[in-house]
C-alpha cells in the first residue's frame, strides 16, 4: 500500500532569518526540524509492467469479498464502528501471514466499501472467523449487538473456491495488481497466452 506524506503550511515563526550575518539565509528552529523529521517517507509509485503477465499459483485458494453499506449517513455512530474494525483485521492479518491471506485490495465507491481478499485456503479463512483471540469474532458480535432492529448499516461477503487450473487472469501495463500481486506474476507467453491456455484448455 503507497504512502502518501502531506506537510502542513508553515508559519513565518517557523524559521528564523540570520540578519547579523547578512547573507539572507533562513535556518530552521528546532520546531521546525523536529516536524521535518517526523514526516513518512514517500513511496515511490508502482512500477508499471508494459508485458503482458498473468497470476501464477499452485493448488486452490480462496478469493473473500466482503463489504459495508452505508444506508443512513446520518447515523454515524452505527456504520463508523463498522468501518474502523476492518482496519484492524486486515492489519493484524497482514502481520501474521500463517494465518492465510495472501493479499487484499479496497474499493471504495459512494455508500459502497469492499474489500477483495485472496486466502490460501477456506480452511484458513474458516479458522480465522471462529478465532477467539483474533479481532474479527468480538467485531462481529458487536455488529449483531448494536444493529439489531435497525437498517442504519449493512454488511456482506461472498466466498469462492478457486480450484487449480479453473482460473485464469491477465495483466498489461499495469503494476502489481489483483491476483498476481497477492502471488507471483509471471509473463503471459506460451501457453499462458490465451485464456483458454490458462486454463490448460485447447487452444485454435
Amino acid at each position: 500500500m503507497q504512502q502518501v506524506a502531506y506537510v502542513s503550511i508553515l508559519s513565518m515563526d517557523d524559521v528564523t532569518r540570520d540578519d547579523r550575518r547578512g547573507y539572507g539565509k533562513y535556518r530552521a528552529n528546532d520546531e521546525l526540524s523536529s516536524r521535518l523529521s517526523s514526516i513518512p517517507e514517500v513511496k515511490p509509485m508502482p512500477t508499471i509492467e508494459t508485458q503482458r503477465v498473468t497470476a501464477a499459483i499452485d493448488g486452490d485458494f480462496v478469493v473473500f469479498l466482503i463489504g459495508v453499506r452505508i444506508n443512513a449517513f446520518w447515523r454515524i455512530n452505527k456504520w463508523l464502528p463498522v468501518f474502523l474494525a476492518m482496519p484492524r483485521m486486515l492489519r493484524e492479518l497482514s502481520m501474521q501471514p500463517e494465518l492465510g491471506l495472501m493479499g487484499f485490495r479496497t474499493r471504495w465507491a459512494g455508500r459502497h466499501v469492499e474489500v477483495i481478499q485472496y486466502w490460501r485456503s477456506f480452511d484458513q479463512l474458516n479458522a480465522y472467523a471462529r478465532q477467539r483471540d483474533a479481532s474479527h469474532l468480538p467485531a462481529w458480535r458487536d455488529f449483531n449487538k448494536k444493529n439489531s432492529g435497525n437498517k442504519a448499516v449493512g454488511i456482506w461477503h461472498e466466498t469462492y473456491l478457486a480450484t487449480a487450473s479453473q482460473h485464469e487472469s491477465v495483466y498489461v501495463n499495469m503494476p502489481a495488481h489483483g491476483l498476481a500481486a497477492a502471488t507471483t506474476a509471471v509473463p503471459a507467453t506460451g501457453r499462458r497466452k490465451t485464456a483458454a491456455g490458462r486454463l490448460g484448455r485447447p487452444t485454435a
